[in-house]
């Protein structure tokens, strides 16, 4: 019988039997990157399998507590518990707001002040909204006015000219010859009109020489 003896790990208790895990070996140019940027090459995965874990689970008893492998608990650990990166961070000592705003802002010229947002009790809001609706129905009542004044004096030039149209006695010739538009622009602008119209005087002032062209024939 020999000194050492070798037992299979189906009989040892609460031993699992996991099958080898193949990993594809890296490329050349994986090799050369990883030497390069000097990342580590490991072929073992950093979180188990979840099979493995799974399959640790069920076989193991249910009294026993279950305790975390070494490399989740070092996943666990070294996991920051905030998902901000360190120089987004925000410190308190740093100034706020952009600094080229805050450099400007004594060159500007200072704002009017603003007045205060109102803030009514109940009957208060209930009185400055009355007041308000008051002051639209009054505009919508002017507005109103001015359209039907200015319907009505359309009317009755409408009415005027039909009535020269047709009432006059001469077959509606001095209505034609009123509403004839030619040589309204024939002759030479006045002066009121020779230049654009500005919002200020011109600089030359007023030409106190200026005569209008004689016709010519």
């Amino acid at each position: 019988m020999n000194a050492f003896t070798c037992t299979s790990p189906a009989s040892l208790p609460h031993a699992t039997q996991h099958s080898p895990r193949t990993m594809r070996p890296l490329s050349p140019i994986l090799a050369s990157l990883a030497n390069v940027f000097r990342i580590r090459l490991s072929q073992t995965p950093v979180r188990p399998a979840i099979s493995r874990l799974s399959s640790d689970l069920l076989i193991r008893q249910p009294t026993a507590p279950v305790q975390p492998t070494a490399s989740a608990s070092a996943v666990i650990g070294t996991r920051p518990f905030s998902t901000t990166s360190a120089l987004l961070k925000r410190n308190k000592n740093a100034p706020r707001g952009d600094k080229r705003i805050s450099n400007a802002n004594p060159l500007l010229p200072l704002a009017p002040a603003h007045p205060r947002p109102l803030r009514f009790s109940r009957t208060r809001y209930l009185r400055h909204w009355t007041i308000h609706r008051a002051w639209q129905l009054y505009q919508a009542q002017q507005r109103r006015a001015r359209q039907l004044e200015l319907q009505r004096q359309w009317q009755a030039m409408n009415a005027a000219c039909e009535e020269l149209r047709t009432g006059a006695g001469d077959g509606g010739k001095l209505f034609r010859i009123s509403m004839n538009k030619r040589r309204v622009y024939r002759d030479m602008f006045p002066i009121e009109y020779g230049r654009m119209q500005t919002e200020g005087p011109s600089k030359e002032g007023w030409n106190h020489e200026w005569k209008r062209m004689e016709k010519k024939y």
